[in-house]
């Protein structure tokens, strides 16, 4: 979603300040670039923070001199930008394509199947890191038969951010937050009766940040909002989770009136609602925690982040493809320069030292996540030196994320979104709300929607 994508790219941008840098730069130039004489590869990317971002962009030119100076045959031509669906197409047929390019995670599983980006697959055994990035990251990037197009640079998936001082208020213990719903609920009722204008648990069901997070509620219930049988994708909530989830949803708001009687909420409502400390409970990312300490000159101290409740969750994030038309000169030149910015434990701790100058940057939160077996070890011990947010507050967020299987978008998920957005909408105001014909309803312009997805 469009809010939703401003968020993972402003959390993308913090994390990466904070793990591993995100950010490159070099002389820009239109058009895709060309080996050179000498050997040198010149390959374009983009992600180069504006003029206004000063120190943003200033990082990304010192991470290119340092990278072109380690490898005196590649030069990086930055362009401003990220990948956008609406012209992807025509850059691509008009040669305007970089070489290197950022996509989300719903971008790769399209621009495989239409055969626009690269096989990199028999590139990558120069990528020293990658036997360490956790397969179902490198899922996002591979096709049915197993071949590789691209490289995940962040992730993040959804949890449960919880007041930690209304927790110990109302009696329950801010150490082990709630694992299903029904503890949510439960937890819910004990917070609301604190009285004073506090909210149990508050969701959002606007501008399809409703249908964003109704997707999570379905699949940690066990459910998916779409699947695809062949080459044809159909909708799937209207099913037995889908139908727990809105119940669970309606029980809330409307017998246990633990979600407030103000409804028709979005990203920045809830965050002010935790942000003045009447909020026991939201759905979010890790990166949700800086931006209430930071805007409501909140601690880190006061707030937890638990696994989401169930056995499921959304999770997303972002990652570099290659065009199409690269040469496998190019191609291995823009491995060079993935794995050496975004995907390198080794540089961990320099990044991390130079973060820990800044009071503004958190260092220690649970995500991204990227690798398993030494290269988590190798960012973790990094983060142990300089960490400056409260891990212990974060625990139960970790200890259960193997035990909650996370799941990506569904294909034209901002469409089935506002679908979706309409259903929570109608269920969260409305107390005689037909849930059944509610999904009904929702079902049928879901498949319209699947219908033209190739």
């Amino acid at each position: 979603m469009d809010s939703n994508r401003t968020r993972r790219v402003s959390a993308a941008a913090l994390a990466a300040a904070v793990a591993l840098g995100v950010t490159a730069c070099g002389s820009s130039s239109s058009g895709s670039s060309a080996e050179g004489a000498g050997g040198v590869v010149t390959i374009s990317v983009n992600g180069l923070p504006p003029a206004t971002q000063t120190v943003d962009r200033r990082n990304f030119e010192d991470d290119v001199k340092k990278f072109e100076a380690a490898h005196p045959n590649i030069r990086i031509d930055a362009h401003e930008g990220l990948m956008d669906p609406k012209t992807f197409a025509a850059k691509l047929a008009g040669g305007q394509l970089e070489d290197v390019f950022y996509v989300y995670f719903t971008d790769p599983a399209g621009l495989v199947q239409r055969h626009q980006a690269a096989d990199i697959s028999p590139y990558v055994k120069d990528v020293p890191a990658l036997a360490d990035v956790k397969p179902e990251l490198l899922d996002v990037f591979k096709d049915k038969g197993g071949k590789l197009y691209g490289l995940p640079t962040g992730n993040y998936s959804m949890g449960l951010v919880y007041n930690r001082a209304l927790f110990t208020r109302a009696g329950l213990d801010p150490d082990k937050p709630p694992a299903t719903w029904d503890e949510v609920r439960t937890a819910a009722r004990k917070i609301t009766a604190l009285g004073d204008g506090v909210t149990g648990y508050a969701d959002f069901s606007k501008n399809n940040q409703g249908g964003w997070h109704l997707s999570s509620w379905i699949y940690s219930l066990g459910g998916d909002v779409a699947t695809q049988d062949g080459s044809t994708w159909k909708a799937a909530f209207n099913s037995e989770a889908g139908h727990k989830a809105l119940q669970y949803l309606h029980d809330m708001r409307w017998t246990d009136n633990t979600m407030g009687s103000r409804q028709l909420l979005e990203i920045p409502d809830v965050q002010k609602m935790m942000g003045s400390g009447k909020l026991g409970m939201y759905l979010a990312g890790p990166d949700n925690i800086p931006t209430i300490v930071k805007q409501f000159e909140r601690k880190y101290d006061e707030f937890g982040l638990a696994a989401m409740p169930g056995t499921g969750t959304l999770g997303g994030g972002d990652g570099f493809m290659f065009n199409p038309k690269d040469t496998p000169a190019k191609i291995k030149a823009g491995l060079a320069w993935v794995q050496w910015k975004y995907l390198n434990p080794d540089r961990e701790e320099e990044i991390t030292k130079k973060s820990a100058v800044s009071d503004d940057i958190p260092i220690g939160l649970p995500q991204p996540d990227l690798f398993n077996g030494k290269g988590a070890e190798t960012i973790k011990a990094a983060h142990a030196k300089y960490v400056n947010v409260p891990q212990k507050n974060y625990q139960p967020f970790v200890d259960r994320s193997a035990d909650v299987k996370v799941k990506v978008e569904p294909p034209n998920a901002q469409q089935l979104y506002t679908v979706l957005d309409g259903v929570m909408q109608a269920v969260l105001t409305n107390k005689d709300a037909n849930i059944d014909q509610l999904l009904a309803d929702a079902q049928k312009k879901a498949d319209t929607i699947l219908a033209s997805v190739k």
